[in-house]
């Protein structure tokens, strides 16, 4: 029965999205079960796409990753794949009417990191985040409005933001192995072997005001979503004040991390104000 093999490719997004990402995944358990799935779907999808570009690098990435995308196109036009995570994302994109620029958008930007390791204007920075950042959670916002396009509308740029604030985010808590064991380096006019405190925070400054205009767009998030996205939200700026306050040398030469013990206490003080309607 299909149903059994389609609760099996559920199953394998699932345990992508808890096997790889502790933070996401427990964000993504405070969203509705109602939603959950899909964005287990969406989140096995990109994974999987980014491993092929980051981390096989004993094998032929360019092969693997034109495979995977032709895969991506005969499971989305046949509405089944035989690989579960592609089966997965299939089926949420039909359900939610995800339009096809966004997946797009995001395997062209991940195939730039087959080759491409230096952005030195702000339109490839900012053209490199839409697609691999931005798309991401605009896909997400299909699925949290339950695809009515008025409020996808409405709350589009502010989904955009916080796509962009966490891709920031990451690209300078992962500043040493994107540099050293990928010779990327993706913030234009900076140089990343001398990294000093005043280019540390201009680029935090710029994503705290990502993260500013983001937050309106939270608050208005139905009921299903917000108090996940809001848990993304307070972790990640977490994580931007470590990076603030950690000497921009040990930021070249560590990956800042936030404990399990933090986050427990992030999601503690994120539910206490879900509660008593704060957000």
């Amino acid at each position: 029965m299909k149903s059994i093999f389609d609760t099996v490719s559920y199953s394998c997004s699932k345990i992508v999205t808890n096997s790889y990402s502790t933070s996401f995944s427990l964000a993504s358990k405070m969203l509705s079960d109602s939603i959950r799935q899909d964005i287990y779907n969406i989140y096995g999808f990109v994974r999987f796409a980014d491993e092929i570009v980051d981390t096989f690098h004993e094998y032929d990435k360019e092969k693997l990753f034109n495979d995977f995308e032709q895969e991506m196109y005969k499971a989305i036009e046949s509405k089944i794949s035989l690989n579960p995570i592609l089966n997965s994302f299939q089926k949420t994109v039909h359900q939610y009417n995800i339009n096809p620029e966004l997946y797009e958008a995001f395997m062209k930007s991940m195939r730039l990191d087959l080759s491409k390791t230096k952005y030195l204007t702000e339109q490839e920075y900012k053209d490199y985040i839409y697609g691999s950042a931005d798309v991401v959670g605009l896909m997400c916002l299909k699925v949290f409005v339950n695809g009515n396009q008025q409020q996808y509308d409405a709350l589009k740029q502010s989904a955009m933001y916080l796509g962009s604030a966490f891709q920031k985010v990451n690209f300078l808590r992962d500043l040493k192995s994107d540099f050293e064991n990928l010779d990327r380096s993706y913030f234009p006019n900076a140089d990343l072997n001398q990294l000093d405190e005043s280019t540390k925070l201009r680029i935090i400054k710029e994503i705290e005001n990502d993260f500013e205009k983001s937050l309106k767009g939270i608050l208005q998030l139905p009921v299903e979503a917000k108090f996940g996205v809001y848990t993304a939200f307070v972790y990640y700026q977490k994580l931007l004040k470590k990076l603030k306050k950690t000497p921009s040398l040990e930021i070249k030469n560590t990956r800042i991390r936030v404990s399990n013990y933090q986050k427990f206490g992030l999601l503690a003080k994120s539910y206490f104000e879900y509660r008593l309607n704060l957000i």
